[in-house]
């Protein structure tokens, strides 16, 4: 499930993610979310709060990702994931190989860091 987080504002996204994440989740929350702040701002700034109870994404989910991020890999500002698991982290990185984007990692313990950080 993707919810969005109450901080968001103008090209600032934040989501927290948990369970498994579905085709459902990007196409009908975050798509739509992530293509108005384009539209309307030019680039986005996203973080990707990653709840405990996070257990990562279905496979048309996994492949709505790898599409939207590889059509849009110039349309990224900033992007912080905080939380979730080692591989999570790792999946992020290489993710961010392919998009022009300042990506940073950040422990549960940083959230408010990484608020400050996204929307600096």
């Amino acid at each position: 499930m993707i919810e969005v987080l109450p901080e968001s504002t103008g090209n600032t996204l934040g989501i927290k993610a948990t369970g498994k994440l579905t085709d459902k989740d990007y196409k009908e929350t975050l798509i739509p979310r992530l293509l108005s702040i384009i539209r309307e701002h030019g680039k986005a700034r996203v973080l990707c709060e990653m709840g405990e109870e996070f257990h990562g994404w279905e496979l048309e989910a996994m492949w709505d990702d790898a599409k939207f991020g590889l059509a849009h890999r110039n349309d990224f500002e900033k992007f912080a994931v905080v939380g979730g698991k080692r591989w999570v982290e790792w999946g992020a990185k290489v993710g961010a190989l392919f998009m022009k984007t300042d990506l940073r990692t950040f422990s549960r313990e940083q959230l408010h860091e990484a608020w400050n950080w996204i929307k600096a």
